[in-house]
């Protein structure tokens, strides 16, 4: 999407370790005309597959996602990265490993929203190593929900996370892909 690859190229700083900061857009301050562009794209890409939900993982992945549930119509269920009170037993769990904090958390969501009459959309707003979308493949399973598809705003091409998941047999739709970036702030798209 060009949209998208000229906001990264005029405001992503590459910071060590292949890390990636789109903050002034993407997933901090949140530029909601592209999130909406972005949403009709997964939308066009996805929109005979049945979907009945979007999902991803809290925190930054829920601006996509609800921007990509409102062209469908369906509603987004994100994963909880904290078990609260208030979400109950009766949950799917997963455990997942943050590229970008380099921790290791559980994701929960509750029985009660996803379940074999579902076909979802995963989306995120970057992936790089794949942990993330593991995890929710992971609670799809065992939901017994199919998965439609994967929807990526940005897709570190150099790390083997999108070759993964497209090995696995997903249709991995990323919106960006970068192929290479160095510390001196140099980006290049596939």
């Amino acid at each position: 999407m060009e949209l998208l690859e000229s906001r990264i190229a005029e405001e992503g700083r590459v910071y060590p370790g292949n890390v990636l900061k789109v903050d002034s857009f993407l997933n901090h301050q949140v530029d909601i005309s592209l999130m909406d562009r972005m949403g009709e794209e997964f939308y066009q890409r996805f929109k005979d597959q049945g979907i009945t939900k979007i999902m991803t993982i809290e925190s930054s992945g829920i601006s996509i996602a609800c921007s990509t549930a409102r062209h469908f119509g369906v509603p987004v269920l994100f994963a909880k990265k904290s078990k609260s009170l208030n979400i109950g037993k009766d949950v799917f769990v997963s455990k997942v490993t943050s590229f970008t904090y380099q921790k290791e958390y559980e994701i929960t969501v509750s029985k009660r929203y996803l379940g074999p009459s579902d076909k979802v959309l995963l989306v995120d707003d970057f992936l790089a190593i794949g942990h993330a979308m593991k995890g929710l493949i992971d609670i799809c399973k065992q939901a017994e929900a199919k998965i439609a598809g994967i929807g990526i705003c940005i897709e570190k091409g150099f790390q083997q996370g999108g070759e993964e998941l497209r090995k696995m047999g997903y249709e991995v739709m990323s919106l960006a892909v970068i192929e290479s970036m160095s510390e001196d702030g140099t980006i290049t798209f596939r």
